[in-house]
């Protein structure tokens, strides 16, 4: 059975940042979050199982994108190589709502990245819970948007994702805030923007005329 924890939207409670991050760290915990994009998945980067975990419960193939969730973007040179005009790109947008396709280096676990391109999704936010783990775990948190099978738009209420996923995960955090559109996803690893998926955030700065 799944924990629920109830999270004040602004100021996370420390006690329960902390909980959460020993779990993730010492136990390998699944937990399910709110985000500005709707409700996401989230283990700690080296949780191969945590990954699997996803997969099953979103029924997704093994070449599926993952996301690594980066503090800021010091994170997110250590796990996506970017070229200076990439960059620019990327922290115009940033934060916000975008997932952005770039080539993974040598600290991604080869499980996480794309089995044929070796390219990963990263994504920065300002949402203040995500903030808080990413600061307590040190390092990305792997994560998806939990768009359950048949849906095409993530799961947005607390409630609902404990009563639905109470047995797949080990920790659902309720805000009582969540968005409702999934991230807008730009594959940059080309060096040239290609728009995955339309989503919240707005397309027009990466749209080829």
């Amino acid at each position: 059975m799944a924990r629920y924890e109830d999270v004040h939207p602004v100021d996370p409670q420390p006690r329960i940042v902390e909980r959460t991050v020993e779990k993730m760290r010492a136990e390998n915990a699944l937990i399910a979050y709110p985000t500005s994009s709707g409700y996401a998945l989230g283990c700690a980067m080296g949780n191969l199982e945590g990954r699997d975990r996803m997969l099953h419960i979103r029924h997704l193939r093994d070449d599926h994108h993952f996301t690594l969730l980066c503090h800021d973007f010091a994170q997110l040179g250590q796990v996506v190589d970017v070229s200076n005009a990439v960059f620019r790109a990327v922290k115009a947008a940033t934060p916000g709502p975008y997932t952005f396709i770039l080539p993974a280096t040598p600290e991604v676990p080869r499980r996480l990245a794309h089995p044929k391109k070796r390219t990963v999704g990263v994504r920065i936010t300002d949402d203040p819970l995500a903030q808080a783990l990413l600061a307590g775990l040190g390092e990305p948190m792997l994560t998806t948007t939990l768009i359950m099978p048949g849906q095409e738009s993530p799961m947005t209420e607390g409630w609902l994702v404990k009563d639905d996923l109470d047995h797949l995960v080990d920790i659902v955090l309720d805000t009582g805030e969540c968005g409702l559109e999934p991230t807008t996803v730009v594959d940059l690893s080309s060096g040239t923007a290609e728009i995955l998926r339309y989503g919240a955030g707005d397309p027009s700065p990466f749209e080829i005329d």
